[in-house]
Parts: structure tokens; C-alpha cells; sequence
């Protein structure tokens, strides 16, 4: 394949994205959170595409995206707890992994052959748009080589993927920064498996059950994989005071080569945090050093990536 292109993310270039897809390729789209490496979930060639492009290990299941709660149904069962967290945080950054339904048409690939799927109603325009161009749900998982930074722009879809996929949609940085949190729904508790900006917290209010955080060992959704969103060089966390040769990223008062946040914003530093991440590893720094970043809040989604960043490999 020749080099990836980059097309605006507007009606023309959305109708090319929407044919490419329709050919089985996968293309790169924005979303709210970072930019997914989109193709059709309901085909098991389009899947095995996307898992191609990626460099994927097929146990780990995708996430297929919908525009509705009747597209959702139709490919998962929707128990009353998953209705309510639906009615709260839909279109927006929530999965919610469900029982598969009867006849779901989500190709089994795209499930890793479990018996539940992994749903999310997504808020951003461009991917909206794109679902109901094709539509049936897509998958859509980060758009990077298996393993790597995630990207929230599309220069870094571009730098990953270059000459693996065709096509990247480009409607700027994302706005959230961080892939979506991923709930297990049961019909009496709830089991958070990725964290992200919908926080433990948010759930338990809203679905009116407990929510598990233990971790189960198996991998049910993306984003579990112990080394994960990993740059090339070696990273350590939860330094103040950086050794010679760090490229240092800071948070609030630990200023580094950039900050994340200076004002100790977690939305912020979520934000930019891949982005960041990149610069570091581009640079000509041979290692990334990290300042300390509160386990509170949005706090625990950034330290779950920064952790599976530094992680052995």
C-alpha cells in the first residue's frame, strides 16, 4: 500500500472513509476520546483488516461502536443497569461489555470468540456520521501498531499506521485525550475494566450498584494487556526530580521539558497526555521520566496508561 493519506474530516472526505470501508479496508477517524482505526464489525474479513493493520493479538477483543440504542440492541442485551448507565453517559466516553444477543451480527473475530460484546455509543460527529454512512456498527480501536502511543491527533495515526491503512480522517486533537472507560454490566454489580473519564464513582451513582475494581486476570476488553500505549524508549513514573538525559514530563509544580498540566488540571493533563508522550519519544532524550500524578479521579485512568507505558516489554 502506498502512503497513508489525510483528508479533512468533512462531508467529502467522510464519504471516501464510508467507501473504503465498505471495500473491507479500515480507515483512521476521530472520536471524542483518541482517533479509532475504524472498519465494519460485522465482517470478519473487515475485522481481520484492522487486527492486520495493527500488528493485534487476536485474543483481544474491539469494541463495536453504534449510533443508537436499537443498533445497540441489536448486537447486545441490554439489561436494565446498562439502560441506565446508557441514559447517562450515551453518546459519550463509556463501553459498556454486555451479553452478546442471539443473533448479534458482530463478527465473532471481533468478540476474540467470547459471549459478550463490547458496546459504545460514541459523541463525536465524524464518527457518528461515518456509523450512519455504512450503516452497522464499526469496530474502531485506537488508531496505532499494536502495543504504541495512542493517537489523538492525526499526524500520529500517520506516523504509526503510514502506509498500512489508506485513509485518515483530520478534525484536530481530541478533546478527552484518553480511550473511553470500559464497564463489564452484570444485573447486580458492575466490573470496571479499563478505567477512563467516566470515573468508578460516576458509575456506581448512576446504575445504583457497586462497582468492582479488581482486576480478573482475564483479558474481557482493550486496553488490559500489562505492557500497553508504550512508547519505544523506558519510561519511569512518579518522578520529581529528573536524572540527566530524561526527557521529563510535569505535572502542577514539577514543571519537566513540558507539563502536562501546570496548573494541575486532570482534565488537561488526560488531554495531553499521548500527545506528549510522542514528543518525548521523538525527541533525543534516551529515556521519559514522568512527575507524580494524584490517584484520584481522572488521576486513576492516567496513571492505569502511564502505568502499561512504563511496563516491562
Amino acid at each position: 500500500m502506498s502512503h497513508t493519506r489525510i483528508l479533512p474530516a468533512d462531508e467529502a472526505g467522510i464519504a471516501q472513509a464510508a467507501a473504503l470501508i465498505a471495500r473491507g479496508l479500515p480507515v483512521a477517524v476521530p472520536t471524542e476520546t483518541v482517533y479509532g482505526l475504524a472498519g465494519d464489525a460485522t465482517s470478519g474479513e473487515a475485522v481481520a483488516a484492522i487486527y492486520a493493520a495493527k500488528g493485534r493479538p487476536s485474543f483481544n477483543p474491539l469494541i463495536a461502536h453504534v449510533t443508537d440504542p436499537d443498533m445497540a440492541a441489536r448486537i447486545a442485551i441490554l439489561l436494565p443497569s446498562a439502560l441506565r448507565l446508557a441514559d447517562r453517559f450515551w453518546p459519550g466516553p463509556l463501553t459498556m461489555v454486555l451479553p452478546a444477543a442471539a443473533r448479534s451480527p458482530i463478527a465473532s473475530l471481533a468478540t476474540a470468540g467470547l459471549p459478550s460484546v463490547a458496546v459504545r455509543m460514541p459523541a463525536h460527529p465524524v464518527m457518528r456520521a461515518l456509523i450512519a454512512a455504512i450503516g452497522r456498527p464499526l469496530a474502531a480501536p485506537s488508531a496505532n501498531a499494536s502495543g504504541s502511543i495512542s493517537a489523538t491527533r492525526a499526524e500520529h495515526v500517520a506516523r504509526s499506521l503510514d502506509g498500512r491503512i489508506p485513509l485518515v480522517l483530520d478534525a484536530g486533537p481530541t478533546a478527552i485525550g484518553i480511550e473511553s472507560t470500559i464497564v463489564a454490566v452484570g444485573q447486580d454489580r458492575l466490573r470496571l475494566l479499563r478505567p477512563g473519564s467516566v470515573t468508578a464513582a460516576m458509575l456506581e451513582e448512576a446504575a445504583g450498584m457497586p462497582v468492582d475494581t479488581a482486576d480478573g486476570g482475564s483479558i474481557e476488553a482493550p486496553g488490559q494487556m500489562a505492557s500497553h500505549y508504550a512508547p519505544s524508549k523506558p519510561v519511569r513514573l512518579g518522578v520529581a526530580v529528573a536524572q540527566a538525559g530524561d526527557y521529563h514530563i510535569g505535572f502542577g509544580p514539577v514543571i519537566g521539558d513540558a507539563s502536562l498540566s501546570p496548573s494541575g488540571d486532570l482534565a488537561e493533563a488526560a488531554a495531553r497526555l499521548f500527545n506528549l508522550l510522542h514528543i518525548a519519544d521523538a525527541s533525543d532524550a534516551p529515556a521519559i521520566a514522568i512527575a507524580p500524578i494524584p490517584e484520584t479521579g481522572l488521576g486513576l485512568a492516567i496513571n492505569d496508561r502511564l502505568r502499561r507505558a512504563a511496563a516491562p516489554r
